[in-house]
Order: structure tokens, then C-alpha cells, then sequence
């Protein structure tokens, strides 16, 4: 967001007293650190010794590295956001992070020779690769906001995916990788402030030394050109500034989530303006914001152990935060998506319907039959596939319930809003339920079925009933939606990291959650998956008129006699419930939710009846194929299903944004 170049004397005041309330917050902070330090056993002159250690070489330490991580990362945040105007930029939204993380965990998990190379460089090319991905995604469309954020969040999904896939194919260095992952500042020497306080000063001499050049980019990029400034140059070397100083606290410290948006959002709310004040009051806000942070976790800790990751906690503040950002973004994309979208309709719908019925037959038939072994692909008939049906057979109901299921909440998701990008994983209802499993595993130590299954429905019913209920001033805005999604996804992860970072048993069971498993399904799994998709869908197929009438808008539903509200509450209903018994099997990354009901419209099924018969066919083929597939292309190994979905679907939504409407 381009900062103006003005400032008043109240918003001077303003600025001041910010400072000087985070100054004094991190003064307090670290005065409750030092009187409240556990108490150390043994005789006095050598606890009196040991807890000297502990100050100086943990404590200091890790409190400096804190200040600094912030500091980088605010500064990082609010370039970001200048240079691409854009007010969520931030290393988290535009897949930095996520592409960071991922090549350290490559190179940690898989190619220890590439440890040869600072850890620096190697989350620099990832977070470079990243940014490339979303900006070649959003040219076309001049950066527009939500598209950006968009397409962040969908590369942020699909490189999350991978980097579980990677951790869990390394079961011994699993739970470390993540919790380092997550953000934890803990320290044993001053080494990691050493190397993080010469890259924060560089940062900081390379923006002084490009003020004048960012001041300029504050105006239209017509005006700017006519002051002699190389737009594009000048874009590439902030951005590329600004993965760096990400980077270099991620492979330091980990992700830190959202602090790069926070800090700037509480600059200019102190009453930073210009260019500079915004820079400058990003970084001393996000050090002290991530200082107090951090500290919190420790105190509310037991003994001083943290109680969650620092980067976890700041996680927590992005959701909220970008909820009230809404108002200040403005796009026009999925006006765009609906046009690239074909509209063509099919003259005989009902053998269209039988066609793809066929279709996923014999898909089924050949993911019973056709498996792989040393010598390769081979197909078992006869004794040996009686022996193999106990083990394929459940696992490939279970996924096709579950994507039949997926893909009927997106329907409903995409009709209820009027917006075609709307699904249980982009609107991030699956992290709903996520959270509410989290919440499930928190009060009870081994929840049962049922309890998981109801607190999966209840936090996706909330989270679903939340983004209605935060966009329905505005008629559904299709951007406010995906936003506000984006937004309560966040917010759900951050809840869902939180307990994954303890590294006890809660935490396998929501990783094997998150990845979409389905190695150990058996019968139980696919009557349950059947069971619900019947009981679910079945009322569906007397809510055509509901699902027909919904997208055309409130008053038109209203002058034709239907009940809007409790159209839409039923229906949210429905969806909530759908998402929370088809991710609980396949988990909340496979985005079949958004990819069979656009199959579905592309191949011609418009009327609501036809478009939902045939979005749970696709549904259904896309995770069977997906199931049958991660079982033969890393043979002896297996992808888990959810991981594998999120991979092949995650392209086709990428492709989705970068295609261009048709004049």
C-alpha cells in the first residue's frame, strides 16, 4: 500500500508514543524474564553459576534474536507491501515462507550434501522460487490483491504439502524438522544473533541506500517512469531484498507466521506515513512484537519451556488481521475466472452422467486389479486379487465416499456464494475442522470416532458460518469471501500448529490427518464413508431449486418466494458437515472440493441436478485415481492420498489464475 508523504502533528504524536509503548513492552518483558527464572537446584554458588549461564548464553540470546528475527521480517513485510501495493503482502501470503521451508527441509531430509551451501542460500532459492511462481501467476492481472493472495495461498498449500510428504517419508527426523519449522527461538549461544545482526544491518543500508527509488514508486507507475526510474529494476532488486531478510530468519529460526504483515499494519496505525516512517516503524514493531510474543510463551510455559513455538503464536495474529484489512482491497478477479470458465451445456445431460458412471467403473476396476511390484505393473486376478481385496478395495471407497463428498460442499460452497474459486480447502472450512479436531485432542487424549468426526462437523460449521456471516454486508463479495477465507484458514492452521509443535501424540495424529492417509482404512473407514455420503447427499437431491436460485443473488431469491436465510443456513449445513467427513478421511489439502464441480461445469452440466450428479462422479474418480496413483509412482513407498491430491489439483488452480478471460 503506497504510504503518502505527508505526516500531521498528531500523527507524529502517534508515531512517538507507538515507539515508545514498544520499547517499553520489551523492557518490561525482559525484566519479568530475569526476575521470574526458575529457581536452580543445589548448592548457592553453583546454582548462583548456572543460572549465570542460563541468563547470559539462553536467555539474552534468545531474547536479541528475537528483536532481530522481527526486526527483519517487519522491514521484509513492509517492502513487500510498498513495492507491490499490495497492504497482505508478507513473506506468508505470497508462499515465501512455505517455499523457504520446503527447500530446507529437502535439503535436511532427503539431500544432506546440499548442507554444503549456507542454509541461507538454500531458503533463498526456495523463497525466490516461490515469489516467481505467484508473481508469474498475477502478471496478467497487474498483482491484483487477491489474486496475489490466492495464488500465495495455493503455492503455500502445494509446497506444505510436499514438505509433509518429506517429513513423513523421514519418520527419525520428522516431528524435529517441524517443530524447528514453526518458529522456536530457543538459544545456547550468541551464535545465532551473530550471524542474524549483519544481514539485519545490511537490510537495512540497502533500503536507506533505495528510499529515494521506493518514495518514487509510491506514485503510478506512468509517473514514476517520467522521473527516470526503472520501474522493473527496481521492483526485482526490493523483492529480492526482502526474500532475503525472510530467509535468513527462516534458516535461522523458522517461519515466523505473519509478523511481516502485522508490522506495517501497526506502523501506519501508530501514524506512520511516509515511506520511511513506515519502514523504519515496521521493523522496531515487529522486534518488539515478536520479543513480547515470544516472551509470553515462555511465562505461560511450564518451567519455562515454551509453551508453543514463538512463530506459531505470531501466527495467530494474521487471521484477525486480515480480516480487517477486507475493506482495503479491491479486485475484480473472479468475475475474470467465471469468464475463462466455458458456459457451453450439454443437449443430453443424462448420458453424460451415464458415460462418466461407466468411467469411474472401470477406473475402480483397474485400482482393484492393477498394482505394482519389483518387476513392475502387474494386474492380480483370481486367488491373488481375493487376497489383495481386503486392503485395496476398502481404502479406494473410502477415498472415492470422501471425494464424492468433497466435491458436493464445493458445489454448494460455490452456489450459496456466487463464486466459482469457493471450496472446503480454499475457503479453508477444512482447517475448520481441523481446529476443531485440535480442539477435540486438546480436551480428550484419545478422542473416539465419533467425538472427531462431530468436532471436525462444529469447526467447520463455524468457520463456515463465520465467512457468511463477515460477507454478507457486502452481498457475498466473491474477494471478500476468498479473503476472509484465506484469512480463517490461517487462523486455523495457526491453531493446528500449535499442538503439531509439542511433537507428542496429538501431534502424529493431526500430521497424519493433515497428510490425507489412507493406509490403514478398512472396512470401518468405507461404511462410515458411504454411510455419510448417503445420509448426506440424499437432501440434496430436493434442494435443486435452493442451489439454482442462490447464485443469482438475495433479491431475486426473495421476489421468487424463497426463504434466503434459510436456504443458505441449511445448505451451509450440509456443507459443513460434507467437508468435515470428507477431509476427516482424505484430509484438508486435495482441493477436489474446488476441481470436480469445475470439471463438472466444463463439461457441460449446468442445471444444478446434472452439476451435482456429475461432481460427485469426478469427485470420486479424482481421489480414487489419486489413491490408486500414489500407490505405484514411488514403488515400494506411498504418497499419502491428501498429499498426492493437493499435488496433481494444485496446478490445475494455478493454471486457473493465470488464464486469461476472453474479450
Amino acid at each position: 500500500m503506497p504510504a503518502t508523504t505527508e505526516m500531521t502533528a498528531p500523527s507524529r504524536q502517534r508515531l512517538a508514543i507507538g515507539g515508545g509503548v514498544v520499547i517499553a513492552g520489551c523492557l518490561g518483558m525482559l525484566l519479568l524474564l530475569v526476575l521470574l527464572m526458575p529457581a536452580v537446584p543445589g548448592p548457592p554458588a553453583a546454582a548462583q553459576a548456572l543460572r549465570s549461564i542460563l541468563l547470559w548464553h539462553s536467555l539474552m540470546p534468545r531474547a536479541v534474536v528475537a528483536v532481530l528475527a522481527g526486526a527483519a521480517l517487519g522491514l521484509s513485510g513492509a517492502l513487500l507491501q510498498h513495492v507491490l501495493r499490495n497492504p497482505i503482502a508478507d513473506a506468508s501470503t505470497l508462499g515465501i515462507a512455505a517455499g523457504a521451508q520446503l527447500a530446507l527441509t529437502v535439503a535436511l531430509g532427503l539431500s544432506p550434501s546440499l548442507l554444503v551451501l549456507p542454509r541461507e542460500v538454500t531458503a533463498f532459492a526456495g523463497g525466490v522460487g516461490a515469489l516467481a511462481l505467484v508473481l508469474a501467476l498475477s502478471w496478467r492481472r497487474q498483482l491484483d490483491p487477491v489474486t496475489v493472495a490466492l495464488s500465495g495461498m495455493i503455492v503455500t498449500m502445494v509446497a506444505s504439502a510436499a514438505s509433509v510428504a518429506v517429513v513423513l517419508a523421514r519418520g527419525e527426523y520428522a516431528m524435529s524438522i517441524f517443530i524447528w519449522g514453526s518458529g522456536a527461538l530457543s538459544q545456547q549461544d550468541w551464535s545465532g544473533a551473530l550471524s542474524l545482526l549483519p544481514r539485519l544491518i545490511v537490510g537495512m543500508i540497502a533500503t536507506l541506500v533505495l528510499m529515494r527509488p521506493l518514495r518514487v514508486l509510491s506514485l503510478d507507475d506512468a509517473a514514476a517512469r517520467s522521473l527516470g526510474v526503472s520501474i522493473h529494476a527496481i521492483r526485482l532488486t526490493v523483492l529480492a531484498l526482502a526474500v532475503w531478510l525472510a530467509a535468513s530468519v527462516i534458516a535461522i529460526v523458522g517461519v515466523i507466521g505473519f509478523l511481516g504483515l502485522v508490522a506495517p499494519a501497526l506502523a501506519r496505525y501508530c501514524g506512520a506515513r511516509t515511506t520511511g516512517e513506515v519502514v523504519g516503524g515496521a521493523a522496531v514493531i515487529g522486534g518488539g512484537v515478536l520479543f513480547v510474543a515470544d516472551g509470553l510463551m515462555q511465562l505461560l510455559g511450564p518451567g519455562f519451556s515454551d509453551l508453543a513455538p514463538a512463530g506459531a503464536a505470531t501466527a495467530l495474529l494474521g487471521g484477525p488481521l486480515l480480516l480487517l484489512l477486507l475493506p482495503r482491497v479491491r479486485s475484480v478477479l473472479t468475475a475474470k475466472i467465471a469468464a475463462v470458465l466455458p458456459g457451453r451445456r450439454l443437449s443430453r445431460p443424462g448420458r453424460g452422467i451415464m458415460l462418466l458412471v461407466m468411467f469411474l467403473a472401470v477406473l475402480l476396476v483397474l485400482a482393484t486389479v492393477v498394482g505394482a511390484t519389483e518387476a513392475g505393473l502387474t494386474v492380480s486376478l483370481g486367488s491373488d486379487l481375493h487376497g489383495l481385496l481386503p486392503f485395496r478395495l476398502p481404502r479406494l471407497i473410502a477415498a472415492g465416499g470422501a471425494g464424492a463428498m468433497l466435491a458436493a460442499a464445493g458445489l454448494i460452497m460455490q452456489r450459496i456464494t456466487g463464486n466459482p474459486l469457493a471450496s472446503p480447502e480454499v475457503l479453508g472450512v477444512s482447517a475448520g475442522g481441523g481446529a476443531g479436531l485440535t480442539v477435540a485432542l486438546f480436551l480428550v487424549a484419545f478422542p473416539s470416532l465419533p467425538v472427531m468426526l462431530a468436532s471436525m462437523a462444529l469447526g467447520a460449521l463455524a468457520s463456515f458460518l463465520l465467512i457468511m456471516a463477515l460477507t454478507a454486508r457486502t452481498g457475498f463479495s466473491p474477494e471478500r469471501v476468498l479473503l476472509a477465507g484465506v484469512a480463517l484458514g490461517a487462523l486455523s492452521m495457526a491453531l493446528i500448529t500449535l499442538v503439531l509443535a509439542q511433537g507428542d501424540m496429538r501431534s502424529f495424529i493431526l500430521l497424519t490427518w493433515i497428510s490425507g492417509s489412507t493406509n490403514t482404512a478398512g472396512p470401518l473407514q468405507a461404511g462410515v464413508a458411504m454411510a455419510a455420503l448417503a445420509l448426506l447427499v440424499l437432501p440434496l437431491l430436493f434442494a435443486g431449486r435452493w442451489l439454482a436460485l442462490l447464485p443469482l443473488g438475495a433479491q431475486v431469491g426473495r421476489s421468487l418466494g424463497l426463504s434466503v436465510a434459510r436456504a443458505r443456513l441449511s445448505l451451509a449445513v450440509l456443507a459443513a458437515l460434507l467437508t468435515a467427513a470428507g477431509s476427516f478421511i482424505v484430509g484438508p489439502l486435495s482441493l477436489t472440493g474446488l476441481v470436480a464441480p469445475h470439471l463438472a461445469r466444463i463439461a457441460g452440466f449446468q442445471r444444478p441436478g446434472h452439476q451435482l450428479a456429475a461432481s460427485l462422479i469426478l469427485g470420486a474418480a479424482i481421489l480414487i485415481a489419486a489413491d490408486w496413483l500414489s500407490r505405484l509412482v514411488i514403488y515400494p513407498y506411498q504418497i499419502p492420498l491428501g498429499l498426492f491430491a493437493a499435488l496433481i489439483s494444485g496446478p490445475y488452480l494455478l493454471w486457473l489464475l493465470s488464464r486469461r478471460a476472453p474479450a
